[in-house]
């Protein structure tokens, strides 16, 4: 695991609790596990990552998104989605591969739906033609494919 992967990954554990990790199970489920940290444990690890790591380029952003998103632990993947949000103006219309890879894994509305409106929505409104295009072909697929989390995603587009 990279350094940056490592702080954020044992930031979250130490953030965790038992109890709010059983609450989250039960409430969110769906072969994930949990740590037990709070949204805003998340995103307060996700600034203060930033700021011990700071100036990431778009490959090292998108390598460590795919890298917390790689354990099906739900406040990696959320720390993943936030740390994509605080990066956004770096992102690039390819992205759309990496972020269909995340929403096809996602398993919960609980990712897919910030995943498809704090990550795709607005990156699709800042592209320009032919990179706009492009996207939009992605999205127009994601509409009839078969896993529904594509389907969702493009719904709320």
């Amino acid at each position: 695991m990279t350094t940056p992967a490592e702080f954020i990954d044992r930031t979250l554990r130490a953030e965790g609790s038992e109890v709010r990790a059983d609450t989250d199970a039960d409430r969110i489920g769906v072969g994930l596990r949990f740590y037990g940290a709070s949204v805003g444990a998340v995103r307060g690890t996700v600034r203060d990552a930033d700021r011990r790591y700071p100036g990431m380029s778009h490959d090292e952003v998108t390598a460590l998104a795919a890298e917390l998103w790689s354990e099906p632990v739900y406040e990696r993947r959320l720390a993943a989605i936030v740390l994509l949000q605080r990066y956004l103006a770096v992102l690039r219309g390819s992205d759309l591969t990496r972020v269909e890879q995340f929403l096809r894994d996602a398993r919960v509305p609980e990712l897919v739906d910030p995943l498809a409106t704090d990550i795709v929505r607005p990156l699709l409104e800042r592209l320009d033609d032919p990179e706009a295009t492009r996207a939009r072909r992605i999205i127009d697929r994601w509409s009839v494919a078969d896993d529904s989390n594509l389907r969702r995603a493009a719904g709320l587009l």
